[in-house]
């Protein structure tokens, strides 16, 4: 499951991006924790979080706040549940960026819950890994999935 912290990261990049898309300018943390539904002092530790990651700058000033500094495109939600949460995969052993031998595998060659996990993974990589900011503000957002 993905943190608390992540969905409000998300939910807050994606008022950025309704207002980007709608021609607006900056929103005060205020504005989007309203927007986001996110606790305002929650936030504004994520938002220095997500500008220093590079998605998002800081305007002071009368008209100041929070912009989106990429395109909605090119941020991945991927990589966005990477930065926010740190690795996302089942196992250790199978983590691409922070890889780390189980303790208690003998032979991770063998391994079948190396394996199973695995395979489940990597279609969860594919899917994760497709998807942008973009994708979750398009009209008509994503097709529904049954809930697990």
């Amino acid at each position: 499951m993905i943190s608390q912290k992540t969905k409000y990261a998300i939910k807050a990049l994606m008022a950025l991006a309704d207002e980007v898309a709608a021609g607006g300018n900056a929103l005060t943390i205020e504005e989007i924790a309203q927007r986001s539904g996110a606790p305002k002092r929650f936030l504004e530790h994520i938002m220095l979080e997500l500008r220093n990651a590079g998605y998002v700058g800081s305007r002071r000033g009368r008209a100041g706040g929070y912009v989106l500094i990429k395109r909605p495109a090119e941020i991945s939600i991927g990589e966005l549940l990477r930065q926010v949460d740190g690795p996302i995969a089942p196992l250790p052993c199978l983590s691409r960026r922070s890889y780390q031998r189980c303790e208690d595998c003998t032979d991770e060659a063998s391994c079948r819950l190396r394996k199973m996990f695995g395979q489940v993974f990597w279609s969860y990589l594919l899917l994760i890994e497709s998807l942008t900011l973009e994708d979750l503000v398009a009209e008509g957002g994503l097709p529904e999935m049954g809930v697990v």
